[in-house]
C-alpha cells in the first residue's frame, strides 16, 4: 500500500510510508506502557495501591511496579513526616495544603467566647502524623479538612469552659492538655488514621479595643507574684534559721538537765556510801571526815596557831595588836 503525495498550495507534502508509522507507534505506546509501570515512594512516605479505584495494598519506600493504563494507581501518603495545622494564622512557604487557611478567615478562627462571657482572641497549632494510610483515605472524606473542623470545635469547647483570666494567663497549659486528650478521642472516634502529637497554644490575647487594660491586668497580676515570691524566699529564709536556733537552745537546755541529773545521782551515791561506811564505823567515819575537812580549810588560813588544850591563858602567846592573831584549840 502505497500513500498518495498530498498537494497543498502548490507544494507536494510526501507522507511516510506506513510501514514506517507502525514501528514508531509500537515503540511510543510500549514507551508509554513502561512509563505507567514504575513508580517511586519517597523515603518519609508509603505508597497505597489502588486496582480499579479500590484498594489493594501499601508499599514500602523504594521503587516498585504496578499493572499498567491506570490499572493501578498509587497514592503516596507521608506517613513519617511531621504534620501541623495552625488556627488563627499561618506561616509562608508550607508544604501542607491544609496547615493553614486564607487571611481573610484567621480573625473568624480565633475569635471565641469564654465561660463567664468574655470575649478573646486564641491562637494554636496542632501536630500530628498519619499512622494508618488506609484508614487516612478511605475511613473519612478529607481527613485534614476534618482534623481542622474537629480541631476548631475542641478548642471552642475547652475555652468556653474557662474564665478569660484561665485562657489569658494561668490556665494555658491546662488548656493545651485538655484539648490534646479530646482531639485525640475524637480522632479515634472517627478511624482518621491519625495520631495527634501536641497542641500547642500561641498567642491569646484579648480584642484589640480591652488589650491596654487587660495588660495592666496582667502586669498586676505578675506584681503581686513577685511579691508573693519575695515573701515566700524571706519566710523560708528566716524560718528554718530560728527552727534552728530553738533547736540549738532545746538542745543545751536538755543537756544542762542532764548534767544536772548526773550531778545530783552522783551527790546521791556518794552520800549514801558515805552513809553505809558511817553505819559501819560511826567515830572512827566522824573521825576521817573532820580530818578531811580540815585538811581542805587549813590550806586556806595564812597564819596557823596550834595549842595545846593544857595551855590556860592566849594572850601572852598571842600578838593581838594587828588584828591578825589566830586562836584555835588543839586537837587530841
Amino acid at each position: 500500500m502505497r500513500l498518495e503525495p498530498i498537494r497543498i498550495e502548490g507544494q507536494t507534502l510526501q507522507l511516510p510510508p506506513i510501514k514506517l508509522i507502525v514501528p514508531v507507534v509500537v515503540v511510543v505506546f510500549l514507551a508509554f506502557v513502561a512509563w505507567t509501570t514504575v513508580y517511586t515512594v519517597a523515603a518519609e512516605s508509603e505508597g497505597v495501591v489502588l486496582r480499579f479505584g479500590r484498594f489493594s495494598k501499601t508499599v514500602a519506600p523504594g521503587l516498585h511496579f504496578k499493572m499498567p493504563l491506570g490499572v493501578d494507581r498509587v497514592k503516596v501518603v507521608p506517613v513519617r513526616r511531621q504534620l501541623k495545622q495552625e488556627f488563627g494564622f499561618g506561616t509562608t512557604e508550607a508544604r501542607n495544603p491544609w496547615q493553614s487557611t486564607t487571611p481573610d478567615e484567621w480573625e473568624d478562627t480565633k475569635a471565641m467566647v469564654t465561660g463567664d462571657l468574655n470575649a478573646c482572641l486564641v491562637e494554636w497549632v496542632i501536630q500530628y502524623r498519619i499512622e494508618q494510610p488506609k484508614d487516612y483515605l478511605f475511613k473519612v472524606r478529607n481527613a485534614d479538612a476534618t482534623l481542622r473542623d474537629a480541631s476548631e470545635s475542641v478548642m471552642r469547647e475547652v475555652v468556653g469552659d474557662r474564665t478569660v483570666d484561665e485562657v489569658i494567663t494561668i490556665g494555658r497549659q491546662e488548656i493545651e492538655a485538655e484539648a490534646l486528650l479530646k482531639l485525640q478521642t475524637l480522632v479515634a472516634e472517627y478511624e482518621m488514621g491519625i495520631k495527634i502529637d501536641q497542641v500547642q497554644l500561641k498567642n491569646v490575647n484579648p480584642p484589640e479595643k480591652v488589650q491596654a487594660s487587660f495588660n495592666e491586668v496582667n502586669q498586676a497580676q505578675q506584681e503581686k507574684e513577685s511579691a508573693i515570691n519575695i515573701a515566700n524566699g524571706e519566710y523560708n529564709k528566716a524560718i528554718p534559721k530560728a527552727k534552728g536556733e530553738a533547736e540549738q537552745k532545746i538542745r543545751a537546755a536538755e543537756g544542762y538537765a542532764q548534767k544536772r541529773i548526773n550531778e545530783a545521782e552522783g551527790d546521791v551515791a556518794a552520800f549514801n556510801a558515805l552513809l553505809f561506811e558511817y553505819l559501819k564505823a560511826p567515830e572512827v567515819t566522824k573521825l576521817r571526815i573532820y580530818l578531811e575537812t580540815m585538811g581542805e580549810v587549813l590550806p586556806l588560813v595564812r597564819k596557823k596557831v596550834i595549842i595545846d588544850e593544857s595551855v590556860k591563858g592566849l594572850l601572852p602567846l598571842l600578838n593581838l595588836g594587828n588584828g591578825e592573831g589566830i586562836a584555835m584549840e588543839g586537837t587530841r
